[in-house]
């Protein structure tokens, strides 16, 4: 075939593969060249992010390896060769486990030789054939059990590699995808649990959470971000979904009176959220109205495209694009892309964030719409059965509205349960192994995966987590207020230990002259949420994982023993005396002593 092109047919076609070889390392161009015509501007969807890659390189930096890889292969036009090679049982090289985040399959090696995949579910709402199929799924392809996430959402895991595309399938098949659920791109967007039915609420946060789902799914200009990006909007009811920790939330609030601006509810735009890295979003005393939230986040998120750090993944999140810019300017160039300006309100013309319930997602709720309630169920620390879900799902169908809402607590709640079938639902509830009546500790128990399947993490928390509440039930019986305990497993904090009354983060405990490790958390107190943000302060470093319950013990038998009243929560205790005075005062109590 060779023979049949003259000399310089075949010098160009050299040259043409070698151009095609460039291309596929870089995305477009080989960096720093142009072709024979000139310089050609990137096109299509992924072209504002080779823009800002190529900026990067010119400025003298020098992309990470996941920027490469994405420049070398977009994890989309590479899915059929991934799917191939999973379907032989071939476990990825990193690069390949980084373009099945783009899928939503983590391979999650060593901790488990297997894919874990996060499914999307906006504002953590699922029908209950959904959750039944999910169970099917999950046990075909993958452990026979899910968690409920930190974000509302579903995980499935201990999946083989030949199992993956099936899992994938049989997502399709049930109108659920698990699209740009991991890697650099925005992930699940949470709303308010109880949106639609909560009387308290401002907005129903349904239509919204939905609307922005769809908006990312459909523009692959939106995927391959500097770093991971979270979105959430409250309702301003009764149970908060925590977008104060979020890159981008959208808070429901009522202006009032005398304001530059129309009264009635409108979203104010908070930003810059990573409580990993001890940050809350931020007021920017922007409102929008509800219809106006997409385009903005549209915006913002292009500024971060064009910004965000491409060379260190610890500080490529849009909250080091705030710090080195400031608000004022980050938000001008927001404004510069939508061509206007945005709305400010002052805070005085704001009414307060109403009170939220901290046991508003456990136990059984009165909904706006007579006759009906919601009841939340508590699944220890996330986790359930195949078994129980399709139980579960059968009650939701049978009792309630067919609606399965999860929330960023990792439990789950029933809608539109009529009066008469209450009782009903708590007994099969109970008889699943499942409880709706947790007061205490169990109710905002929080914990990530841990090291038994993540290999970030330095310790169990899972398990870690169970065995504090079975200690703190025993050892403080007339604890009779929510107090919420996270438990994380690495800095990246998934648990967000820092928004907890009590937050313990995995940390190795060095516990010979040789460096010999065990498990253990550093543990810190104080954090809060909602109407009542802060990040918590550390109080007690390289605490050994058995130690952890007396430590926690400790904690709520202070608190209850110098609380003013019942109605101080812990959060407000822990400002009232002070962190180290919290601390001080715990290491005298009786189970501490005796271990000293």
């Amino acid at each position: 075939m060779a023979d049949d092109f003259n000399a310089e047919q075949k010098r160009y076609l050299e040259g043409f593969a070698s151009g095609i070889a460039a291309a596929r390392m870089t995305g477009g161009l080989a960096i720093g060249q142009a072709p024979a015509g000139g310089v050609t501007e990137p096109t299509g969807p992924d072209a504002i992010h080779i823009k800002a890659q190529d900026a990067t390189v010119k400025a003298g930096g020098k992309l990470c390896d996941q920027e490469k890889w994405k420049r070398a292969e977009n994890p989309f036009d590479g899915h059929n060769r991934l799917k191939a090679e999973a379907a032989t049982g071939k476990a990825p090289k990193p690069e390949d486990n980084f373009r099945w985040r783009y899928h939503g399959m983590f391979w999650v090696a060593p901790n488990q030789v297997s894919y874990m995949c996060r499914i999307r579910v906006p504002n953590g709402i699922l029908q209950h054939w959904q959750v039944s199929g999910i169970a099917d799924l999950a046990d075909a392809h993958g452990g026979g059990y899910s968690h409920v996430t930190t974000r509302a959402g579903l995980q499935v895991r201990e999946i083989a590699p030949e199992h993956a595309q099936p899992f994938l399938d049989g997502l399709t098949d049930l109108g659920l995808t698990a699209q740009g659920a991991g890697a650099d791109n925005i992930r699940n967007v949470t709303g308010s649990p109880a949106a639609g039915i909560d009387a308290r609420e401002l907005l129903d946060t349904r239509p919204l959470t939905k609307a922005w789902h769809n908006w990312i799914l459909n523009d692959r200009s939106l995927y391959g971000l500097p770093r991971k990006f979270n979105v959430s909007f409250d309702g301003g009811g009764v149970t908060p979904a925590l977008e104060e920790t979020n890159d981008i939330g959208f808070q429901a609030v009522e202006v009032l009176e005398g304001a530059a601006i129309a009264p009635g509810v409108w979203m104010r735009l908070v930003l810059g959220g990573i409580s990993g890295h001890r940050d809350l979003a931020r007021d920017t005393g922007i409102v929008l109205k509800p219809e106006d939230c997409n385009r903005v986040a549209d915006a913002i998120i292009r500024v971060f495209i064009e910004n965000g750090d491409r060379t260190n993944r610890n500080k490529a999140r849009m909250k080091y694009v705030l710090d080195a810019w400031g608000f004022d300017k980050y938000i001008a160039a927001v404004e510069e892309k939508l061509g206007r300006k945005l709305d400010r309100v002052e805070p005085a013309h704001v009414a307060p964030r109403r009170p939220t319930d901290r046991f508003s997602h456990v136990g059984v709720h009165a909904q706006v719409q007579p006759g009906l309630n919601w009841v939340g169920v508590v699944l220890p620390v996330g986790k359930m059965t195949t078994d129980q879900m399709r139980g579960l799902a059968k009650i939701a169908a049978e009792c309630g509205d067919g609606q399965f809402r999860m929330t960023v607590w990792q439990n789950f709640i029933f809608s539109g349960v009529p009066d008469a079938k209450v009782a009903e639902v708590e007994a099969r509830v109970e008889a699943l192994g499942l409880t709706t009546k947790a007061a205490g500790i169990r109710s905002g128990l929080v914990a990530c995966t841990g090291a038994r399947g993540c290999k970030f993490a330095a310790s169990d928390t899972k398990g870690h987590a169970m065995i504090i509440a079975d200690h703190v039930e025993r050892a403080v019986p007339d604890l009779d207020v929510p107090v919420n305990v996270h438990l994380t497993g690495c800095h990246h904090s998934c648990a967000q230990h820092y928004i907890g009354d009590i937050g313990l983060i995995g940390a190795k405990v060095v516990v010979s002259e040789e460096g010999d490790t065990v498990e253990g958390y550093d543990i810190v107190v104080g954090g809060g949420f909602a109407e009542n943000p802060k990040i918590g302060t550390e109080i007690w470093k390289a605490v050994k994982a058995e130690d952890a319950p007396a430590r926690v013990e400790a904690l709520l038998k202070t608190y209850l023993a110098l609380r003013e009243n019942k109605d101080e929560s812990f959060q407000s205790f822990t400002a009232r005396k002070g962190p180290e005075a919290l601390r001080d005062a715990a290491q005298e109590q009786p189970v501490l002593k005796a271990a000293a």
